[in-house]
């Protein structure tokens, strides 16, 4: 027999379409040329566990709605976590009471009714496990991964805690062309940040994670604490180092800010305001030969995947840079426009204002050799962990930022280093990227394997 829960699950979620559907056609009714409606649902989890004991434990669901409607080139957007009729009412009302005072802006609108569309078929996004273990379990999950950062080495002595995580989503898009698209997300991690002291009482931390659309593909909490601790103890007796202009690599952890810069530079809003330093060098050489970049919102199971963008194209694969040479910037309707080039299916939104731009799964192909092999061909260099505070100018591509990690000599890990600076431009470091590791992982909607970036001035004393 089903639950009552299972009986009113499939009719709650043909609610959500109806509510958005008749938000939409209410709002055409009252007079609007266009009009979308997003509704979000969803269930989060968190607990952290502090040296066995529950410090944090989180639960909660949440609904809400948004509107956004147009009078012409006018446009408002309202939302609400209110879903009685009376609520309903007063976000549609406001919006539409507020699009017919907003200024113009001739690139308004929604997506032409024939460019929207969703990927069919099953994207691997959704998993009911993430919500399948008891409460104490999911709290033993955090305490195991601390536990095992503790009992890796006596001179971990303290922890920032274990934690794990859990969450379900669910999207509604509904437009005024026709459109109706939801899809389902899952989503669960663990992690570990434990704390090291030295004989001299220097202390270190660090941390390692684990993330997984389902439980099934989750690490065991005792190798996400191992590796905790392992990059803990090895941050012991960090030192500083002279300044230097030596090859630098980047850990996995870190190259992904790297690819982040790239990404604000091909980000449409940043390259139609000129504040891009890549702005206008579309068809041009702007990184190394070796050096091609993806974005790619199609990939089953990868934590940027979605059957359609905030608008309602279909998501797709855009080679951003080709062998070094930039052949697309990332685009929504509003970008597109106002650059004259087509939306590549990046819109991003909220349940209020205009649709942003967010990353598929956004990637730099990897190489064929190993980050052991990349490190080994390096006679004096330095491996990068961690990122402190932020330097990157984007108008100028100008980097400085704070950073720790390893130092290597002879292709090997000689000691930990703290309290340097790594400094360049970004137009100079994507040309430098000298080498690239097999090792992409994706952590998130972002991904980079270990590079290495040759011309880098390394600051210390």
């Amino acid at each position: 027999m089903p639950t009552e829960l299972e009986t009113r699950k499939p009719k709650l979620e043909t609610d959500l379409k109806e509510v958005a559907t008749d938000i939409v056609r209410r709002a055409m009714k009252s007079g609007a040329s266009a009009a979308e409606c997003v509704v979000r649902e969803g269930d989060e989890f968190s607990t952290l566990v502090r040296l066995g004991q529950v410090e944090t434990l989180k639960e909660s669901g949440s609904k809400s709605i948004g509107v956004r409607v147009f009078f012409g080139q006018r446009a408002a957007s309202t939302y609400s976590s209110d879903f009685s009729k009376e609520g309903l009412d007063r976000m549609l009302g406001s919006a539409l009471a507020l699009a017919k005072i907003t200024s113009e802006d001739p690139y308004a609108g929604i997506p032409p009714g024939g460019e929207l569309g969703q990927l069919e078929g099953d994207l691997d996004l959704y998993h009911e496990d993430v919500y399948s273990l008891p409460g104490p379990e999911r709290i033993d999950y955090a305490r195991r991964a601390e536990k095992a950062a503790l009992d890796f080495d006596p001179r971990i002595k303290n922890s920032e805690g274990g934690s794990f995580d859990a969450a379900t989503g669910r999207k509604v898009l509904a437009n005024s062309h026709g459109f109706v698209g939801e899809y389902r997300r899952s989503y669960c991690s663990t992690a570990a940040v434990p704390i090291a002291q030295s004989e001299d009482g220097a202390m270190q931390r660090d941390y390692w994670y684990s993330v997984a659309r389902t439980l099934k593909k989750l690490d065991a909490p005792e190798k996400v604490g191992k590796v905790a601790a392992e990059r803990t103890i090895r941050r012991l007796g960090a030192r500083k180092v002279k300044t230097a202009h030596v090859p630098v690599v980047f850990d996995p952890m870190v190259s992904t800010s790297i690819l982040e810069h790239i990404f604000e530079g091909i980000n449409g809003d940043s390259v139609y305001r000129g504040a891009s330093f890549l702005a206008g060098k579309l068809g041009q050489k702007v990184a190394g030969d070796n050096v091609t970049v993806i974005d790619d919102g199609t990939l089953p199971g990868g934590f940027g995947t979605s059957p359609f963008d905030g608008e309602g194209i279909p998501t797709r694969r855009t080679i951003v840079i080709e062998n070094g040479i930039l052949n697309s910037y990332l685009l929504n309707t509003y970008t597109a426009k106002k650059l004259g080039l087509q939306t590549t299916a990046n819109a991003s939104r909220g349940l209020a204002g205009t649709p942003g731009i967010g990353p598929g799964n956004y990637f730099l192909q990897p190489g064929s050799k190993s980050p052991q092999e990349l490190i080994g061909e390096i006679k004096e260099g330095l491996y990068v962990t961690e990122f402190l505070g932020h330097g990157a100018n984007l108008v100028t591509g100008d980097y400085s930022r704070g950073a720790s990690g390893l130092w290597i000599s002879g292709g090997e890990f000689a000691y930990p280093v703290e309290e340097i600076t790594v400094a360049g431009n970004l137009k100079d470091m994507f040309v430098r990227i000298s080498e690239i590791a097999s090792d992409l992982e994706f952590r998130g909607a972002v991904a980079c394997p270990t590079i290495r970036v040759d011309g880098l001035t390394v600051g210390g004393e």
